[in-house]
């Protein structure tokens, strides 16, 4: 019986000045602070237990955040995780009003140098292109979010392929079009 002893309960028997951390179980993984108390072993963000199944009752109707096809479902991701798709949404959002932003410049300096109806007609896409833009950013961070909240793999940007290829392609027209202009004067 002796020979099955087991490490732990050979150093609960040995002798020391302090009974107390002999009864005192220690929490597993946890640690001791200064004072000698054990504090119990943190879970990582991504292992905790969602707000909503720690709630009373049915876990998803008890969320009342909208959109509920986003919120409705699965656990509380990390926070960290969403907070990053959320500035990532923002981040989108403000090249599209960059876009309309760029879109209303362009218009005002055609109009003002009697330019070509072509720089209307970026203007006017470059407008366009930065509503669809914010469209795409709640439609990515909806998709992201939800992908989050079930443990799937995150969906592809979207929005960003379209965005390369228009840049590109104005950059390409307005450069034509300035090379046009510099060879008839």
């Amino acid at each position: 019986m002796l020979g099955s002893m087991t490490s732990r309960a050979a150093h609960d028997a040995a002798p020391s000045g302090d009974e107390d951390a002999q009864r005192r179980p220690e929490a597993p993984g946890g640690r001791e602070t200064a004072s000698g108390d054990s504090e119990p072993a943190r879970e990582p963000a991504g292992d905790r237990p969602s707000e909503t199944t720690e709630r009373d009752g049915d876990q998803a109707s008890q969320d009342t955040r909208r959109p509920r096809s986003v919120y409705g479902v699965g656990r509380e991701p990390d926070v960290q995780s969403s907070l990053a798709n959320q500035r990532t949404a923002l981040a989108w959002v403000r090249t599209g009003l960059a876009l309309i932003a760029g879109g209303v410049a362009l218009t005002t300096v055609a109009g003002g140098a009697q330019l070509s109806l072509l720089l209307d007609a970026v203007a006017v896409i470059a407008c366009l292109g930065g509503g669809a833009l914010g469209l795409a950013a709640i439609a990515s961070w909806g998709a992201t979010e939800r992908a989050l909240r079930l443990g799937e793999p995150l969906p592809r940007p979207h929005a960003l392929p379209w965005l390369v290829g228009g840049v590109v392609v104005v950059a390409i027209v307005l450069g034509v079009h300035a090379v046009l202009e510099l060879t008839q004067r």
